[in-house]
């Protein structure tokens, strides 16, 4: 009977790990191992939230990244518009081409991710107030950002953390010195005037300091981007090697389980035939 119960306690054990694929059915059961199993689940648990935020933040910079750049490349292509317009005398779509950069550049400074502003610096109201760019004359260019001064900061590795953000003053004061010399200028007919044409030339010199300031705090987030896909890729490499410290720890090896199976089947086999040859005896049959 003790070998029947030891067999089936063993079996069971046996079953179960084929079941699970795992060698104990709780870590306190590893024995020795325990202890570093745990400090691998913990070290784990760190390394995915880490890699985590850094997801996060990544995505994050994208939205910055499109933002800015919208800003840049319709600051660029504006400026080669005016450029054309002095070279030529011709002033054709100039105001409906400055009137879209103002739009495109406000819409981008206000751009928001999940319902707060990019650029806001902590402020939940549109950071840039100018609806239309007849809305810039005669004002400081600081009245008309409404953002804040706080940056956002993210835990990204043990001990590590990486400030980020823009704030829309930051990225466009001198953009809006720019558009507030060309609301001064126009509106443009379709020649320009020798005024309008010296005006625009120092308008134009105004725009391109705009765009240089852009340029740069686009390229301070670029750094902050490949940063933060570098710490992903550390996060998931670390997640790597601790899940295999894991698995070595925890996980069965099911070929050694299966014939464990077949072993253990066949003793209690053989102890059930012998518990029935015990069983089935009498002193009858000595008797004959």
């Amino acid at each position: 009977m003790d070998a029947i119960r030891r067999s089936q306690e063993a079996l069971a054990d046996t079953q179960a790990q084929l079941s699970t694929g795992k060698k104990a059915p709780d870590i306190a059961s590893l024995g020795t191992e325990a202890v570093r199993t745990l400090s691998a689940h913990s070290m784990l648990a760190r390394q995915e939230a880490q890699g985590d935020t850094a997801k996060r933040l990544g995505t994050t910079l994208s939205l910055y990244d499109a933002n800015i750049s919208t800003i840049e490349d319709e600051g660029m292509s504006l400026s080669k518009r005016i450029l054309t317009a002095i070279g030529s005398g011709d002033a054709a779509g100039l105001n409906e081409a400055i009137d879209s950069a103002f739009s495109l550049m406000r819409s981008a400074l206000n751009g928001q991710e999940g319902g707060v502003p990019l650029f806001g610096g902590g402020s939940s109201q549109p950071p840039f107030k100018p609806e239309k760019i007849a809305d810039l004359i005669g004002i400081d260019p600081a009245d008309a950002f409404t953002n804040g001064t706080a940056r956002a900061s993210a835990r990204v590795g043990d001990r590590l953390d990486v400030q980020y953000g823009v704030l829309a003053n930051e990225v466009g004061t001198d953009m809006v010195k720019a558009f507030q010399s060309l609301a001064a200028i126009g509106p443009f007919d379709q020649k320009l005037t020798d005024a309008q044409s010296a005006a625009l030339k120092s308008a134009q010199a105004e725009l391109e300091t705009g765009i240089t300031t852009v340029r740069k705090y686009n390229a301070d987030n670029g750094r902050r981007q490949a940063q933060a896909e570098t710490l992903v890729t550390r996060a998931d490499e670390r997640s790597l090697v601790l899940n295999d410290v894991i698995a070595r720890n925890e996980d069965a090896d099911l070929g050694q389980v299966a014939m464990d199976l077949a072993q253990q089947q066949t003793m209690l086999r053989a102890s059930y035939s012998v518990f029935s040859q015990l069983n089935s005896m009498s002193l009858v049959d000595y008797l004959r």
